[in-house]
């Protein structure tokens, strides 16, 4: 590859790895993300800088945390004056191109890039920029977000059919022409709720090919303090049936073959093109699905089925196949892009994945997470630092997991007397990044002033 490459980077929403193919599901059909992992490198531990939409898509396209940006929720739009993705490409030399969701909330709709093909839909643009106090007894309105599920219209395909559509006619003309490389950023909403999916994709599932977590009925009661307030938030506080829940997993499992699908028809037209040579490809979400594990359903906690995202980035000149164990983060992608386009190295928290991608050694460090949003009322943070995870919730007890011997997250071994050592280790991973209580006082500071109340402890 003698010039710089094309970037063509797909990111989809609360997209479980662990509900595709290629990171191991032993029924899910993903034939063209399993297809670029084999082509390219898999990132098997892979985690979201914050696992709620918005902090999430503005802390991945910025490469920096949320407490650096003040994205701390779903109502809190990205300053127009802090760099992203869009704006680095452009600057050096690229066209720039985002189509479908960025989940820009507020007036702003470019945020650096040079043209957008499709915007969010509108319903998105301005969401949730009122919010109600998230105190202790602040409630969704119902868990219609999981009880209300099938196969069904949903316009949320639609959207994204069209986004693929707007972004394939893009690809196609820069394969007859262009005068310098660009960068494409597509967005999908699936596999997101609503969980209703088309007909043919349900049916691939319902009912024998879903699997139910055996968490699923884990009583409230039991579980952290933190666990039991997003549960209660949520409606989820009592373990649905499981009727309904197989109804929900074949619908979930359906959207995600149906954005692989759109995934594939983007791949065709770069791989039967002349782009094939010089386009590097990524695919990521924003976060996870909980799927019902733990009695949870969506996000909005450091377990592994939300705060863990897929990540398969494909390079022309780089060997396929590839599984990296080393953690990475969301924000690595910035980097990356970066490097990818041959510029110095901006001053980010997060590093280029360029150097594992081409077969070089890549150091397994501090990956860090963080959560000030609905359902929360005290500030969440997470180090997972090689089989280990800490969590460590502001005035409430801390967690640690070995999730490579506790995958399932149930044994919480903050209090072994055999794990002093490592506890104090990732404490002060911790405390490298932030203060919690400090970040937490300002998180609360900044929502108050916009109205979202949250009892503080």
């Amino acid at each position: 590859m003698n010039q710089r490459p094309n970037i063509l980077l797909v990111m989809s929403d609360e997209h479980d790895p662990a509900v595709t193919g290629c990171y191991g599901h032993p029924h899910i059909e993903t034939p063209h993300m399993d297809r670029l992992a084999s082509e390219g490198t898999t990132f098997d531990n892979a985690y979201t800088a914050c696992p709620i939409c918005v902090p999430a898509r503005m802390s991945f396209m910025t490469g920096q945390y949320v407490h650096q940006i003040g994205t701390w929720d779903n109502g809190s739009p990205l300053a127009g004056t802090i760099p992203t993705m869009g704006s680095y490409l452009e600057a050096a030399g690229y066209e720039t191109a985002a189509c479908g969701r960025t989940h820009f909330i507020g007036p702003e709709r470019l945020h650096g890039f040079g043209a957008r093909l499709m915007d969010d839909a509108e319903k998105w643009k301005h969401w949730n920029m009122g919010a109600p106090s998230r105190t202790p007894d602040a409630r969704r309105g119902s868990n219609s977000h999981v009880t209300e599920c099938g196969p069904g219209e949903n316009w949320q395909t639609d959207y994204d059919s069209t986004a693929t559509d707007l972004s394939e006619r893009f690809l196609k003309s820069r394969a007859q022409y262009a005068d310098r490389p660009f960068f494409l950023y597509t967005g999908f909403i699936n596999p997101h709720f609503p969980l209703l999916c088309p007909q043919e994709y349900f049916d691939r599932y319902y009912p024998d090919r879903v699997i139910l977590p055996h968490t699923r009925t884990e009583p409230c009661e039991i579980q952290h303090p933190s666990i039991q307030q997003l549960r209660y938030w949520l409606r989820n506080e009592e373990p649905l049936p499981d009727a309904i829940s197989t109804t929900a997993t074949a619908a979930y499992y359906g959207l995600i073959t149906f954005t692989d699908y759109l995934v594939g028809r983007l791949l065709d037209i770069v791989d039967n093109s002349s782009l094939r040579d010089n386009t590097v490809v990524i695919y990521v979400s924003d976060h996870g699905e909980m799927g019902g594990h733990h009695g949870i359903w969506q996000k909005q906690c450091f377990y592994e089925h939300a705060v863990r995202v897929p990540m398969i980035i494909r390079h022309p000149n780089a060997a396929g196949n590839q599984r990296i164990a080393a953690g990475a983060n969301l924000i690595d992608i910035l980097p990356t892009l970066l490097d990818l386009a041959e510029q110095d190295p901006a001053p980010l928290p997060g590093s280029s994945l360029l150097p594992a991608i081409h077969g070089h050694s890549f150091p397994d460090r501090p990956i860090f997470s963080e959560y000030h949003a609905l359902g929360a009322l005290t500030g969440g943070f997470m180090i997972k630092k090689g089989d280990w995870k800490y969590i460590h919730y502001v005035g409430l007890p801390d967690q640690l997991f070995n999730v490579g011997n506790d995958p399932d997250e149930t044994e919480n071994r903050a209090d072994d007397p055999t794990c002093t050592d490592i506890l104090s280790d990732l404490r002060a991973d911790l405390h490298n990044i932030v203060i919690p209580e400090e970040i937490d006082q300002r998180a609360k500071a900044n929502q108050k002033i916009k109205g979202i109340n949250r009892a503080t402890r």
